[in-house]
């Protein structure tokens, strides 16, 4: 049998989480006598816990709100819960509620085991409110959040399954950098690896993330803040480039050189075919120049207007040297 004071802690979170238990089912999930229930009970009343009972063969127990907040008992998941609600309704627009959010969760943090701590300390470390819209929401699993905070916190490389809004699925292997909540929602504000560029994802929208391990710098964010960056793409989605190059070298020889940021095709022993995805023609553009082969290209036409600006600023750097030279 359990000892009385953590039977004392159990029976209190089992009236704090069902409106009324009947007495010898409330006996049997404690596995005691009705005799050491009601004792218990008494105990409960002591402390200060208003116990209502209810007399007779079906009778039973119930706990009624009191002059005063009692303590409550949770568990992890609960108290994890309880921190990000607070945090939301701390950021949040309702007017009389944000001291006081502030308040309770700085308490509710306080008396945390430590590794409940380390959960909510690191969401709360990395997330950046946005004061603007508050669209519908949908749910989030909170230790999805509390596993993304961590790598944001940590500087750890994350990988995830996304699913974007066209429906459509990939794998994202990503540096993330702060959580921005806005209304319902959640972005993840990271520099994702393949597309070489900064992304904003929707937290309902991923799945299965998973700390690589793999620790890096974080670099310099292109906004203000990670709240400005998740307004900006809202309202202006990246265009995203669907590149394709013929390249005049062995796909083997293409694949050590840039092979670890797009997809490399073999066509025949000395021609190979290179595909990517960007959202800036940057990234191909340094590619196609480190590739160490003659190359043409399929797609898209904007990266030739590239090439052309590129090489005539490259020209003009060279050309003070080459009339020296001469």
């Amino acid at each position: 049998m359990a000892n009385t004071s953590d039977r004392t802690l159990r029976l209190l979170s089992l009236l704090q989480t069902h409106r009324y238990w009947p007495g010898a089912e409330l006996a049997d999930r404690l596995g005691v006598s009705v005799r050491t229930l009601r004792r218990d009970i008494d105990r409960l009343r002591e402390l200060g816990y208003p116990v209502h009972a209810q007399r007779g063969i079906e009778g039973g127990y119930q706990l009624a709100a009191g002059a005063t907040l009692p303590p409550l008992v949770i568990d992890d998941e609960e108290a994890v819960a309880l921190a990000v609600g607070l945090q939301a309704a701390a950021q949040g627009a309702v007017a009389g509620i944000a001291e006081s959010s502030v308040r309770v969760l700085a308490k509710v943090v306080q008396v945390m085991p430590a590794r409940l701590r380390h959960r909510v300390e690191a969401l709360r470390a990395v997330t950046v409110p946005a004061e603007w819209g508050r669209p519908a929401g949908a749910d989030i699993d909170s230790a999805v959040l509390t596993t993304i905070a961590l790598a944001c916190r940590d500087s750890e490389r994350l990988r995830f399954a996304y699913t974007d809004a066209q429906g459509r699925a990939s794998d994202r292997h990503v540096e993330p950098h702060r959580l921005v909540p806005v209304g319902r929602r959640w972005y993840l504000v990271a520099y994702d690896l393949v597309r070489h560029d900064w992304r904003s994802f929707r937290v309902d929208r991923l799945s299965g993330p998973d700390g690589t391990g793999a620790r890096f710098r974080p670099r310099e964010l292109p906004a203000a803040d990670a709240a400005e960056f998740v307004s900006g793409s809202l309202r202006e989605p990246p265009r995203s480039y669907r590149v394709e190059v013929l390249v005049d070298a062995p796909a083997a020889d293409v694949r050590k050189r840039i092979g670890r940021w797009c997809a490399v095709e073999e066509i025949d022993a000395e021609r190979c075919r290179v595909r990517m995805t960007s959202d800036t023609l940057d990234w191909p553009t340094m590619a196609m120049g480190v590739v160490g082969a003659d190359f043409q290209v399929v797609e898209p036409p904007e990266l030739l207007d590239q090439f052309d600006d590129w090489g005539e600023r490259f020209t003009r750097a060279a050309s003070p040297h080459r009339q020296t030279e001469r």
